[in-house]
C-alpha cells in the first residue's frame, strides 16, 4: 500500500503540472503581446483565436478526465492505466503547444505598429490575389496571416491542412522573408498554391505537362513532379509579371552546383530551368524585354557544361519545350477555372511593364499615397515597384520607400475600413 501511494503522489504532481500548464496555453497574450493581436484584422484574429480556444479546451478536458480516473483509483493496476493515459497526455500537450506556439510566434512579429501595419498590408495583398480567382470560381477566400522570418524563401501552410494537433489550420500562414518585406511577389506564389489546391489546379496541370511531353517519358516524369512549383509561379507571374521572374532569380541564384542540381523527390524544378521557364513566360505575353538579358546572363553564369551529364542533358531537352509548357500553363482551358485559362482568369497585359508605367505616369505620386488608388491597385503596384527594383537597381532604395509608403496607407486603409 506506500508503493501503491508512493505511486498516486508522483501521478498526482505530474497531472497537476500538466493542467495548470494546459491553463496557461489557454490565455493569448502570454505568448504574443496584445498590441500584436490588434495589428490582425478582425475576421483573422477571429479565425485564429477560436481555433486555438477549441485546442486548448480540449486538451483541458482531457487531463480533467485524467484527473477524475485518477482520483478514482485505489488499486496499484488502476494507477498504471493512468500512468499511461498521461503519456498520451503529455504528447497531447506537446502537440498543442506547438500549434499555439505557432501562430503566437507568427502574431508577434507585429508587435511594432509601423511592421504591424505593413504585414496587415501584405495579409490584404494576399486575400486579393486568392479573390480573382476564387471569386469567379464560387470558393470562400481564406483568412491569410502573414509573418515575417529568416531565411531565402517563402512558405505556406494551407487554411485547411491537418494541424499537429489534429484540427485544420483556420487560416493560410504565410511567411515572408524579411529580406523580401519590400518585394514580396513571393507572397503571391504561396497563395498560388492555396489556390491550386482548393480548385485542383495541379492535377489538371500535371496531365496537360504530360500530354505536352508524352514523347519524352524522362522528361514527363520530371516536369510532372514539379507541378506544385510550376503552377504558383505561372500564378504568381500573371499577378505580378516580370517582377515575379526577377526577384525569383535573385534567390535561386546560389552557388553554380546548386543552380544545376536535380534532387531527387523535391517538387522545385532544377533552378536554371525553373528561371528560364519564367523567362518563357514573359515572352509569351509580352514579347522582346528585359527578361531576355536575364536569360543570356543566366545562361552564360551557369553553363550546362557543368552540370552532371545526366542532367545537363535533361535540362537541355527541357529548353527547347518551353514554349510549349508555358501555353499549356496559362493558355489551356482547365475545368479548375471554369473551362478557362488561366490567362482569362487573370490577364497578365494588366501587369505589362508598359501598361505599369502608364499607370505609374497617370497617377503620378498618389499612387502610393491615395486610400482609392492602393485599395483599387494593390497587385499592380506590387508589380510595378517589383519592375522598377528589377530595370533599375541603382535606386533600389527609392523602390522600397515607394512600396513602403503604398504599404502604410493600405495597412491604415485596411483599419479605417474594418472600423467604419
Amino acid at each position: 500500500m506506500e508503493l501503491v501511494e508512493a505511486l498516486r503522489i508522483q501521478l498526482d504532481r505530474q497531472v497537476s503540472h500538466w493542467e495548470a500548464a494546459s491553463v496557461a496555453l489557454r490565455d493569448p497574450s502570454s505568448f504574443s503581446a496584445d498590441g500584436a493581436w490588434k495589428n490582425l484584422e478582425r475576421y483573422l484574429d477571429r479565425a485564429v483565436r477560436a481555433s486555438l480556444e477549441q485546442s486548448t479546451q480540449s486538451l483541458h478536458r482531457e487531463i480533467q478526465g485524467l484527473r477524475t480516473q485518477l482520483d478514482g483509483a485505489r488499486l496499484g493496476p488502476q494507477l498504471v492505466v493512468v500512468a499511461r493515459r498521461l503519456q498520451r497526455v503529455r504528447r497531447r500537450y506537446g502537440q498543442v503547444e506547438t500549434v499555439v506556439s505557432f501562430y503566437a510566434d507568427a502574431v508577434n512579429t507585429r508587435t511594432n505598429p509601423t511592421l504591424g501595419t505593413h504585414m496587415r498590408a501584405l495579409d490584404r495583398i494576399a486575400v486579393t490575389s486568392m479573390r480573382s480567382v476564387l471569386d469567379p470560381m464560387g470558393q470562400q477566400v481564406p483568412p491569410v496571416l502573414t509573418y515575417v522570418d529568416k531565411g531565402l524563401g517563402a512558405a505556406i501552410l494551407r487554411a485547411g491542412v491537418r494541424l499537429w494537433d489534429g484540427r485544420r489550420s483556420p487560416a493560410a500562414a504565410i511567411k515572408v522573408t524579411r529580406h523580401n518585406l519590400y518585394r514580396p511577389t513571393a507572397l503571391v506564389h504561396e497563395t498560388g498554391h492555396q489556390v491550386a489546391h482548393l480548385l485542383g489546379w495541379n492535377r489538371e496541370a500535371s496531365a496537360a505537362m504530360g500530354a505536352v511531353l508524352a514523347d519524352d517519358p524522362e522528361l514527363s516524369r520530371h516536369w510532372r513532379s514539379w507541378t506544385s512549383e510550376i503552377t504558383a509561379d505561372a500564378y504568381a507571374f500573371v499577378h505580378c509579371g516580370y517582377a515575379a521572374v526577377a526577384a525569383l532569380h535573385d534567390v535561386v541564384a546560389n552557388e553554380i552546383e546548386s543552380v544545376l542540381q536535380l534532387v531527387p523527390g523535391d517538387p522545385h524544378p532544377v533552378s536554371y530551368i525553373r528561371v528560364l521557364l519564367g523567362v518563357e513566360m514573359c515572352r509569351r505575353a509580352y514579347g522582346a524585354g528585359p527578361w531576355d538579358d536575364l536569360a543570356a546572363a543566366w545562361k552564360a553564369t551557369h553553363p550546362l557544361a557543368r552540370a552532371v551529364p545526366s542532367v545537363g542533358d535533361v535540362l537541355a531537352r527541357s529548353t527547347a519545350r518551353l514554349p510549349e509548357l508555358v501555353d499549356a500553363l496559362l493558355s489551356r482551358p482547365c475545368e479548375a477555372f471554369g473551362a478557362r485559362s488561366l490567362t482569362t482568369m487573370v490577364d497578365p497585359q494588366r501587369v505589362a511593364p508598359a501598361e505599369l508605367e502608364k499607370l505609374a505616369a497617370a497617377s503620378g505620386p498618389s499612387l502610393f499615397t491615395s486610400s482609392y488608388l492602393v485599395d483599387r491597385e494593390q497587385l499592380r503596384i506590387v508589380a510595378l515597384t517589383g519592375l522598377r527594383i528589377a530595370v533599375d537597381p541603382r535606386n533600389t532604395i527609392a523602390h522600397t520607400r515607394d512600396f513602403a509608403r503604398f504599404a502604410q496607407t493600405l495597412g491604415v486603409e485596411t483599419t479605417t475600413a474594418l472600423a467604419a
